[in-house]
């Protein structure tokens, strides 16, 4: 299925039609999209009523420099900050990185929000992209925070999205800019980056997002058009039988594949289940290349769906989260210090 873009802050006539066309099942929200808690509440309310059958509504609120939604939100330190307590206190990183998860996916989830595509388990390598987003460079520490961030998560009735598969922090490109190639062996790679993944699995992440990187020791194909990435590896030796997300095809490093209807077969063929257009103006093209496919991979969008939920006023009273917001206040605070 394809997860699309919307231009602004309330649902076009055109984009009404879009969603309730069967090739998309998802909608993926950014700042663009969002004013305030009100208006969030009257776009939803349109999209759910855009079609009978169930829709995603996803967006990327990790904290730090990527969260879409900020006024009437709390305000998330970034994922590095909880790697940097790790250094001086690994049992208290713990513990904040399941509340700086419970915050985040609780408020969407009162929201209507199903996901937020975290945690980010790319090692903090130096990667253009990923900086502040990644929570450590050594692959234990981000195992086992990644497995405290799943938990909270999914605490707080929402499925985790583990990104970017098989690792994207250890190149120093920008795939949103440019193309980039990790010349890494597998074993490498296994002793490394795949480390936080196998742990985000096993505590039973429902999705991973792949990225649009190449590792010619691999195979020629960037990781999400890659079944050798994707069949072989990700569900044949590692496992994984959740749902499978290509990263935005909209992004410079996955014109490998050619035009955008290509890059959508492509991800497909692979064995990609939600392939990702973020940019309403790739939408039409999008589309098109969904219908011509035959046989796309399939899945039940239920595994995805947000949990219930309380209303904001009920979040908003429930102690638990007036002492996890203290805590994230403090952690915020040791990182300007």
């Amino acid at each position: 299925m394809l997860m699309i873009g919307i231009e602004g802050l309330q649902l076009a006539a055109h984009e009404h039609t879009w969603l309730a066309a069967p090739e998309v099942g998802g909608l993926i929200l950014f700042t663009r999209n969002y004013s305030d808690r009100a208006q969030l509440t009257r776009l939803i309310d349109a999209v759910r009523g855009a079609r009978a059958a169930p829709l995603l509504i996803a967006v990327d609120q990790e904290g730090g420099p990527v969260q879409r939604f900020r006024d009437g939100f709390t305000r998330l330190p970034a994922l590095d900050t909880l790697g940097a307590l790790w250094d001086r206190d690994a049992a208290r990183a713990v513990a904040l990185a399941e509340e700086h998860a419970w915050i985040m996916a609780s408020e969407l989830r009162a929201m209507d929000v199903d996901l937020s595509f975290a945690p980010v388990l790319d090692l903090a390598r130096g990667n253009r992209a990923v900086g502040t987003r990644a929570l450590h460079a050594d692959a234990e520490a981000v195992a086992t925070l990644g497995q405290a961030y799943v938990r909270g998560m999914r605490l707080a009735g929402m499925a985790a999205t583990l990104k970017h598969f098989p690792g994207h922090g250890s190149v120093l490109e920008d795939t949103h800019l440019e193309g980039a190639r990790d010349a890494r062996t597998l074993a490498e790679l296994r002793a490394a980056d795949l480390r936080p993944f196998a742990a985000g699995f096993a505590a039973g992440a429902e999705a991973v997002m792949m990225a649009h990187v190449t590792y010619p020791a691999i195979d020629a194909l960037p990781a999400g058009y890659s079944p050798r990435w994707i069949k072989d590896i990700l569900q044949g030796e590692m496992g994984f039988a959740g749902i499978v997300i290509s990263d935005d095809v909209g992004m410079a490093a996955a014109a490998s594949a050619g035009g955008v209807g290509a890059r959508v077969a492509a991800h497909y063929a692979a064995g990609c289940h939600i392939v990702l257009a973020c940019a309403p103006a790739l939408v039409p093209e999008a589309l098109a290349a969904a219908r011509a496919v035959h046989g796309a991979p399939a899945f039940a969008q239920v595994r995805l769906a947000g949990q219930a939920a309380p209303s904001w006023a009920a979040l908003l009273d429930n102690p638990q989260r007036a002492r996890f917001l203290a805590d994230l206040a403090s952690l915020q605070t040791q990182a300007v210090a």
